[in-house]
């Protein structure tokens, strides 16, 4: 089995290719232009898959040194994402399946991230939970086998890496922020400012609340003083991410309580933090849980995890149709 994966959901371009069982490339072109704008503009973003995605997937093949003929199937993701984006792939995709005559194989995007973990060890245990954390979704998830995911727990309003990107920019950081706040966050004491944390019912989460605090605070306190932000920004970024950190971790302690789960992982962009990886990894020593954290590479989006998750949906002959379109909200 050999599947050429192809990754266009956002601002990345991504080409992998997985033969028997084993990850031989992994390619992701990632898009500066969006730098300037302070955010991901979704023409720019759908004009530049298109510039991207055939030398991508052209590098992908060479440094598997897989040839075109040798492929089995050819995967991509269907949704959730900008549509734009997903156009591009998606068409891709069904054009070199249909020109080679092979198998066509959706992905969702989410599950992808979570199959992750399973591209090298140490691999989760069934059933397991994960928190799924991205700029467009935060998401509590059973995983009671690889084609068998429920949902929850989820944000009520915005994502968790949304509220990292929103709070970098107030402090008048660049994009992508939420890195940058990690990077200030190293020097800096967490305990330094407190932010409401707020509550939401069930395992449910809300991020808007806290977005709107940190703009009180931050407008508050330069108006006394308009170095403010200058003079102390490792710790208010220290106190802002653990105070996201902390959010995570209530619903995520809550999950693994009531449904009696210590096989714990964590998934998506927001996952590559170091703030809440350590977090998670301290949480699982004092509980007694097992942690899977994957590596930096397959935490942001990447052709890998979609090409892991076709291969469970090949073996069970889930392919899917030329007819198919895009879905920017596809669920689960």
């Amino acid at each position: 089995m050999t599947i050429l994966a192809i990754e266009s959901s956002c601002d990345e371009t991504s080409a992998a290719v997985l033969a028997d069982g084993q990850m031989r490339s992994n390619v992701i072109a990632t898009q500066l232009i969006h730098e300037q704008y302070g955010g991901v503009v979704p023409e720019l973003a759908s004009r530049a898959h298109q510039q991207h995605i055939l030398p991508v997937v052209e590098r992908a093949l060479s440094n598997a040194t897989i040839p075109k003929s040798a492929l089995s199937a050819i995967a991509f993701t269907r949704g959730p994402g900008l549509l734009g984006s997903l156009l591009v792939g998606t068409s891709f995709a069904k054009a070199m399946a249909l020109g080679l005559n092979i198998p066509l194989i959706e992905v969702n995007h989410m599950q992808a991230h979570i199959l992750a973990h399973f591209i090298e060890a140490p691999r989760p245990v069934f059933p397991f939970l994960c928190l799924t954390v991205s700029g467009g979704h935060t998401q509590i998830v059973r995983v009671d086998g690889p084609l068998d995911m429920t949902i929850i727990g989820q944000t009520q309003d915005d994502a968790v890496g949304e509220a990292f990107d929103k709070s970098a920019k107030l402090l008048g950081l660049p994009y992508p922020g939420g890195p940058l706040i990690d990077q200030y966050a190293q020097n800096g004491d967490p305990l330094a400012y407190k932010f409401p944390m707020g509550d939401m019912p069930e395992l449910n989460f809300s991020f808007s609340g806290i977005k709107t605090a940190i703009l009180y605070f931050l407008r508050h306190n330069t108006n006394t003083n308009p170095n403010f932000i200058q003079q102390h920004l490792p710790n208010i970024c220290a106190s802002i991410q653990h105070t996201l950190v902390q959010m995570l971790l209530t619903k995520l302690k809550r999950a693994a309580r009531e449904t009696g789960i210590h096989e714990i992982a964590i998934a998506g962009g927001v996952s590559a933090n170091s703030g809440l990886r350590s977090a998670v990894t301290q949480l699982g020593h004092e509980l007694g849980w097992t942690v899977y954290i994957p590596r930096f590479e397959y935490c942001t989006d990447n052709a890998a995890m979609i090409a892991m998750a076709a291969q469970f949906k090949y073996e069970q002959g889930e392919f899917t149709p030329q007819s198919v379109s895009p879905m920017p909200r596809m669920s689960f």
